[in-house]
């Protein structure tokens, strides 16, 4: 599932936006709290083959609703996001600690 994500340090941020959803009871978020353990891929795809890669994050994710954790990983996604600058999210974040970094790119 296509996420928008902040990274800090060693933990990895997305948060359940304003997007139209027929819910706030996701089932990625269902998934979370049934196992915690989590993986992230990131990926760049081009027709120029030469510069593919990917990057992945492994780890333990916690769904956060309390407004004090959320301001600081809402405040990343909105710098790095101009969409989240007048509508930031308002659902759910989910912090991941990452333990694992794995990753590929292409060596001609």
């Amino acid at each position: 599932m296509p996420i928008t994500f902040a990274l800090g340090r060693s933990v990895l941020y997305f948060a359940i936006d304003h997007k139209p959803k027929s819910t706030q009871n996701l089932r990625r978020l269902r998934n979370i709290r049934q196992n915690p353990q989590v993986s992230v891929l990131v990926d760049h795809y081009s027709d120029d083959w030469h510069t593919l890669w990917w990057a992945r994050a492994d780890g333990h994710a916690e769904i956060w609703t309390d407004p004090a954790q959320r301001g600081a990983p809402i405040e990343m996604l909105r710098e790095k996001y101009p969409q989240y600058a007048d509508h930031p999210p308002e659902g759910p974040i989910v912090a991941m600690e990452v333990s694992a970094w794995s990753g590929w790119a292409f060596r001609g």
